[in-house]
This record gives structure tokens, sequence and C-alpha cells, in this order.
């Protein structure tokens, strides 16, 4: 049970339900019917689990290449402290992107390439992009940006008529991983400043997109609120707590904007159902790390 618990603090449970939720907005963007328990139903059921098998592998291998360096900031974590073993991390994270990039195949050939691609950016960000001060943030950002694609890839003509939305969520992470190296040595406000115009300029497109949709405003606000009242602490005084959880409010409610993708389709008890995933992982990063 010991080596079970290790192992799921690797994948970080609380960050694997964001990426469900990226799916369901990826689905509703393209205009998928949610609902009907017939064959329409696996794709959903497919994709959902082909990201959260991806991401769990992604953020596992972050683990594995940072092992010496959590050895001196982050002794407590289950790698160096070795709770767990290196060869098992490896192992396992192997056998989730290999699990995830099955199941995005056996939903399409687009599916398929589309979860490869996620699986090599998670592992260059892994090995070298976290390191890279300028392409960095936008490896992290496009590994979000094409697990949106990913829930588009259902419907390869919607990939094609909406692949623009994409920016959207490449420029939020871009920006939460800028903020996030200051996470443990502390930041410089100039950085967090623009940060915030990053945000600012992902909520402005999301209004854009639910402007006749009033319920999916009501989601974008929320948003806007939580993501802002961290990172105006942080601004005033950028130590590695504050910035931290900036962090953290950050990665999480990202929910509330794929909750807002949903409800803008019109699908507004599907955005009940990926806003209701908040609360859980708002439960799961009590008991395990987000960052």
């Amino acid at each position: 049970m010991s080596k079970i618990r290790a192992f799921a603090e690797l994948t970080r449970p609380a960050n694997v339900v964001t990426a469900l939720s990226d799916i369901m907005a990826g689905l509703a963007i393209v205009g998928f019917v949610f609902g009907r328990l017939d064959y329409q139903f696996y794709p959903a059921l497919f994709l959902g689990l082909s990201s959260m098998c991806l991401y769990a592998g992604g953020v596992v291998f972050n683990d594995v290449f940072d092992h010496e360096l959590d050895r001196i900031e982050r002794p407590e974590r289950a790698l160096p402290s070795g709770r767990i073993k290196r060869s098992e991390a490896i192992f396992g994270g192997i056998v989730l992107l290999s699990f995830g990039i099955f199941l995005a195949f056996w939903q399409s050939r687009l599916s398929g390439i589309v979860a490869v691609f996620i699986t090599a950016l998670a592992l260059f960000y892994d090995w070298k992009g976290k390191h890279m001060r300028i392409f960095g943030p936008i490896n992290m950002g496009l590994c979000r940006a094409f697990n949106l694609l990913l829930g588009m890839s259902v419907y390869e003509l919607g990939v094609l008529e909406h692949f623009p939305v994409i920016a959207i969520p490449l420029i939020y992470i871009a920006a939460i991983t800028l903020v996030s190296r200051g996470e443990v040595h502390g930041g410089k406000a100039t950085t967090l400043y623009f940060a915030g115009f990053l945000f600012l300029i992902v909520h402005a497109s999301q209004l854009f997109f639910a402007e006749k949709v009033e319920f999916a405003f009501v989601f974008v606000l929320a948003h806007f609120i939580l993501i802002f009242r961290k990172l105006s602490v942080a601004i005033k005084n950028p130590m590695g707590k504050n910035i931290g959880l900036t962090v953290k409010t950050g990665v999480l409610t990202l929910i509330l904007m794929n909750a807002a993708w949903v409800a803008s389709s019109g699908q507004w008890m599907v955005a009940l159902f990926v806003l209701a995933l908040l609360p859980v992982s708002l439960g799961l990063a009590k008991k395990f790390a987000v960052t």
C-alpha cells in the first residue's frame, strides 16, 4: 500500500482531474452532444481516460528527471525519500503513457497522433524544456493546448474549424509556468505582472466566445476572481509560498475555464458536471501535492 500511495503522489491526482475537464471542453467546442448512452458515449470515455493517463505519465517523468534536484529542494517527495524506486516510477510512467496513446488510437488515428504529440511534448518538457527560459513556458502551454485538441479530435472537421482556440490554454498555462519558477526561492513582481497580463488576454478571449451565453460568463468571472485574488497577494509579496498558492489555484481552477467552454456550447447540465470536478480536485489537493 505504501508503494501505491507513493506512486499516486507522483501522478498528481488533483491535476489529473483537470485533464479530464480539458477533454470535456474540447468535445463541447466541436459540437459533441453529451448525455447519450450509445456509441456516442465511447469517444468521451476513451479520450477522457487517455488524457488522464497521459497527464499522469507525464508528471511521473517530471519527478523522474528531477530526482537529484528534489533530493535537495523537496526531500520529502516519493522518489528522494526512497518510498518508491526510480526504476518503478519509470516503469509506471511508461505504462501510463502507453495506455493513454493506445486509448487515443482506439478512438481514431487523429486522436492517436495528437496523443503521441502530447507525450513527446511532456517528455521534452520534463527533460529539457523546463530549463529553457523562453520555450519552457510555451512547451508546457503546448501540452495543455494539445490536450484540449485531443478532445476536439473526436471530429476532424471540428479540429480544422476551431483549431485557433487551443491558443487560449497555451497562453494560460505558459503564464502559470512563468509564475511557478519562483515557487521555491521566490519570484519577481515584474514576472507576475506579465503573467497577469496574459491571464487578462485569456479571460477576455473567453468572454468573446461566451458573449451570447450568460451562463458561461459566470464561470469566466469566477475564474478571473479566484486567480487574481491569489496573484495580487503574490505581487505584493513574491515569496515562494504565495507564488505556490497562485500556481496551485491557477492549475486547479482551469476546470472553471473548461466549464465555460462547455457552457458556451449551450449544454449547461454538462457544464455543471465539469464544475463538480473542481471540489473533487480540491479535495485531492489536500492529500496530494499539486506542483
